[in-house]
């Protein structure tokens, strides 16, 4: 029976999206982001279902807590334990998640230890863990990488997750081993839609791995004739890298960070992450201006939101 693609196929073609990012993608940063410029699909931070299983939501502090106006959204899951990846699933159709997407590309050692990029060297599991996934009814797709030590391992893998009829397949244009170290190999792409358009020509193809914006995105998709691209750190480079023209001032990105700023402290109740882990996006705002350099500096030596906004309105005061 065909992958269920309703929320899917609502999509705009080509589409942008915003990949999932560990400790960046939770319910305070997808609302920066939409303030600053939505992307047409929401992704959730990556869970673990083993952890989920045993220890229940304190074990994965707020990663699939969302909000009503956030639509559509696709919850991220990861494991190498099939059964627990079904009851997973379950809860996130329970929680109102419009898909599942199962993360087959992680490389830090905590998650291949059982799952992420190590199911590209155990494609039975793969298999398994998308069944499982399968079974809450949601739509499922792949989110993964062009091999685990080398490129030469990229066509059976793909050829192997297409085949279970996924709704979409995401592509980061990497191997494990290389990380983030090399340019992503979008020379590679071409292959990956050929193979797409072969075996399952119904699954959704998203490239993903050093895209700027979307105007750099529309010149792959053009260039490779995708689906869509997934957009990760080139946000911490523009939080306004969605839009379809980015014209923004100082003034702006630093209003930005105020929401920022306000939504920590809104949902820190749920997402209970430390004052210091904000400061990492300090220089996603302060950035391109006079006197940013000196401003963030001074950001980084604050200890709570309200220094940070009285740092700020002195500042902006000032002019």
């Amino acid at each position: 029976m065909p992958a269920t693609q309703t929320i899917w196929d609502d999509l705009p073609r080509p589409f942008f999206v915003l990949a999932p990012m560990e400790a960046v993608t939770d319910v305070v940063f997808r609302h920066v982001i939409a303030r600053a410029a939505a992307p047409d699909l929401w992704f959730t931070e990556f869970t673990n279902a083993t952890g989920w299983v045993h220890a229940g939501d304190k074990a994965i502090r707020g990663r699939l807590y969302k909000t009503d106006d956030e639509h559509p959204i696709i919850a991220q899951i990861w494991g190498g334990e099939p059964g627990d990846m079904e009851q997973l699933a379950a809860h996130c159709r329970e929680l109102g998640f419009d898909g599942i997407d199962i993360n087959m590309g992680c490389p830090v050692k905590s998650a291949i230890k059982s799952g992420g990029s190590a199911l590209i060297r155990k494609p039975e599991l793969a298999i398994e863990a998308i069944k499982a996934a399968k079974t809450a009814g949601l739509p499922v797709s792949v989110k993964t990488r062009i091999g685990y030590s080398s490129t030469d391992e990229m066509e059976q893998w793909v050829k192997t997750l297409l085949e279970q009829d996924i709704v979409a397949l995401t592509v980061h244009l990497r191997t494990k081993r290389e990380m983030s170290k090399v340019p992503a190999h979008w020379e590679l792409m071409p292959v990956i839609k050929e193979i797409r358009d072969r075996v399952a020509p119904q699954t959704l193809l998203i490239g993903n791995g050093d895209v700027r914006d979307r105007e750099h995105g529309q010149q792959l998709i053009d260039e490779t004739g995708i689906d869509g691209v997934m957009i990760g750190r080139g946000v911490f480079h523009n939080p306004y890298a969605f839009a379809k023209d980015t014209p923004h001032s100082a003034l702006g990105s630093l209003s930005l960070l105020q929401h920022h700023l306000d939504l920590y402290d809104q949902y820190h109740v749920v997402t209970t992450r430390p004052f210091d882990t904000l400061k990492r996006f300090f220089k996603v705002y302060v950035r391109d201006f006079d006197g940013a350099g000196e401003l963030r500096n001074e950001l980084m030596q604050t200890s709570s939101t309200d220094e940070v906004r009285a740092i700020l309105d002195s500042f902006i005061s000032k002019g």
